[in-house]
């Protein structure tokens, strides 16, 4: 199964995130934490909340990412997670649109290699909240469209079979837009720049062979 796969990056891929969100975009708050003592005034209830998965613990012992390049909007790192090394391009989006509007917490793409798998460009995405169980999501690229299968809060290129192609029309491609829908309803939409991709996954197969 391809989820056995994926699931071993996101250590890596936790510490990346940090490394290069700002502050306070990571985590915007889980559903029930203190929220900070205000005034008592007259105010609108507020908008609900995107219940999102809990940060992952800081990773003791894990390798920190080390940036081999800054693309245009993409950035490729490489890390050594279990001793085995990785290497993925990583975006975040150029607009992240919800309807309603409803906070979550940062999105981004990620595409990576993993040779001691023998995995190559493997794209995967990260939405900001869970998905609603059983349904699909979308990343238009050009004209083309391609369905995701969804899991939590991640998503992954359903037909295996079309990864490479996915790969091929975003590096000649100007955006890709990944829409999904969230387990409130929440429908988001949001926009990758693919400025700087084809470079980022050249460095990442240079370093990752």
């Amino acid at each position: 199964m391809r989820i056995h796969r994926v699931l071993p990056m996101a250590l890596a891929l936790a510490v990346a995130a940090a490394l290069t969100l700002p502050a306070g975009a990571q985590q915007q708050g889980e559903p029930g934490a203190a929220a900070p003592a205000k005034p008592a005034q007259p105010k609108r209830p507020p908008k609900p909340r995107e219940a999102a998965p809990k940060p992952l613990a800081p990773l003791a012992g894990a390798a920190k990412p080390t940036l081999l390049g800054q693309f245009g909007d993409w950035g490729a790192y490489t890390a050594t997670p279990g001793g085995k090394k990785v290497c993925f391009a990583l975006a975040k989006p150029a607009s992240a649109e919800t309807k309603p509007e409803r906070p979550r917490n940062q999105p981004y793409m990620f595409i990576s290699t993993r040779p001691a798998e023998k995995v190559s460009n493997e794209v995967s995405i990260i939405v900001g909240y869970p998905f609603k169980t059983s349904t699909e999501a979308t990343a238009e690229v050009g004209a083309t469209t391609f369905a995701l299968y969804t899991q939590g809060d991640g998503a992954w290129i359903k037909n295996a079979g079309e990864e490479a192609h996915m790969v091929d029309a975003m590096r000649q491609g100007e955006s890709v837009v990944v829409k999904g829908l969230s387990s409130h309803g929440t429908q988001s939409t949001d926009t990758y720049s693919l400025k700087g991709l084809s470079e980022a996954l050249d460095r990442v197969a240079q370093e990752c062979r």
